[in-house]
């Protein structure tokens, strides 16, 4: 693996009142290898070369064990926003794992974002810092269909394997979650799958599932994007242009429908959907502990 320089690893504090819950970020790769042929972090605008290739931060673990030192506050640390923190590299490299024994260690708490089964492989760990802080884990599924999966998401495992990976860390007693994002117009945006993919989530023993019902588009990543559709779904292309022209934000024309069956589906199998009850469900917890201590 290649490595790069890096002057910091952790993000400024955040009080966690939007994403999760989240008070800091955490990227210790940079690039991607899943090819998934919608990923916005291809975008120019992140600035990421070579973005299929996946580079190591040089002395991760000495820098993320200096910052982690020198917070001031506590918090939930997220990573998996911009680069899988379980890439096929970490696996024989290991720097999440190590970052989760510094993270235990210091006494913050963890939101992990992912598409791979390898988070399973940190449960032991996962569960000591759930002892003391904040521990979650959400995995992004997209289509239920795991042929579906190969050609949207190629270097990915499949979705069955993320959700029997999801069943094993909810049996450990640690918050876990579905991302249904993107939903891609006129590709995976049925109500078929949308309500496939809540019954197996809930089924595998998640407590939420929140959906982006749309893709995003722009600059160099609408090119790739559309480069793509052309070469797995001939025609679609044209369908995208006449229906979004250069919008942004492409959301499915099922929307409204796709939204409906999503919230019944939840409230049927008692999943939480909405953000500010998912965060309230993460921290209730250590709240009231530290209510009860004071």
């Amino acid at each position: 693996m290649k490595y790069i320089k890096a002057k910091t690893i952790l993000s400024n504090w955040s009080n966690g009142d939007s994403w999760f819950g989240s008070n800091y970020g955490m990227n210790i790769y940079k690039g991607c290898s899943h090819g998934c042929i919608y990923c916005d972090s291809r975008s120019q605008c992140y600035r990421i070369d070579n973005f299929d290739e996946v580079r190591g931060k040089e002395d991760t673990l000495l820098l993320l064990q200096k910052e982690l030192m020198t917070k001031k506050k506590k918090g939930i640390i997220a990573t998996g926003a911009m680069s899988d923190p379980y890439n096929p590299l970490e696996a024989k490299h290991k720097l999440t794992r190590g970052a989760l024994e510094l993270i235990n260690r210091h006494g913050f708490g963890v939101s992990l974002l992912t598409k791979s089964d390898l988070v399973a492989r940190d449960i032991d760990l996962l569960e000591k810092i759930k002892k003391h802080s904040p521990s979650m884990v959400k995995f992004t599924i997209t289509t239920y269909d795991d042929e579906l999966c190969k050609k949207v998401e190629p270097n990915v495992v499949e979705t069955s394997k993320r959700l029997v990976a999801l069943e094993k860390i909810s049996q450990a007693g640690i918050f876990t979650g579905v991302m249904l994002w993107p939903i891609l117009p006129f590709i995976n945006d049925s109500v078929d799958n949308i309500r496939l993919i809540t019954r197996t989530s809930a089924e595998s023993g998640a407590k939420f599932v929140i959906p982006c019902l749309g893709v995003t588009l722009r600059q160099n990543q609408r090119i790739h994007y559309y480069q793509q559709l052309d070469r797995l779904f001939p025609g679609l292309k044209q369908k995208y242009i006449k229906t979004y022209g250069n919008s942004y934000e492409c959301y499915s024309p099922n929307q409204r429908q796709l939204w409906d069956v999503l919230v019944t589906e939840c409230k049927k199998y008692g999943l939480l959907y909405k953000m500010a009850d998912i965060r309230q469900a993460l921290k209730s917890k250590y709240e009231n502990e530290q209510m009860s201590f004071l």
